[in-house]
């Protein structure tokens, strides 16, 4: 992580992220130590600032995630025998 953003680039503090996100500030600083948001310390004193391009690049990950997830479960509910028209096999 950086100290210094890149020229043009735009950081959000992390509780402005957690108002975008309907999470914790915590939680924030949890995304970015994992790698899933760019953030960085900047100022003095050192406060966690993220890049506002990561989190609309972390809101498409998780709506590309939710509609995989959606087709999934679409995929099984429609892979019940009784859908395909096959019958039962009888039991003797």
């Amino acid at each position: 992580m950086p100290d210094r953003p890149p020229a043009g680039t735009h950081l959000l503090a992390p509780a402005q992220v957690a108002e975008l996100l309907s999470i914790t500030v915590d939680e924030v600083v949890a995304l970015v130590h994992e790698g899933r948001l760019r953030g960085m310390r900047v100022g003095s004193p050192a406060r966690w600032r993220v890049e506002e391009d990561s989190v609309e690049a972390y809101l498409e990950d998780q709506a590309e995630e939710a509609r995989r997830i959606a087709l999934w479960r679409q995929s099984n509910a429609a892979s019940f025998p009784e859908l395909w028209g096959r019958a039962a096999p009888a039991r003797d």
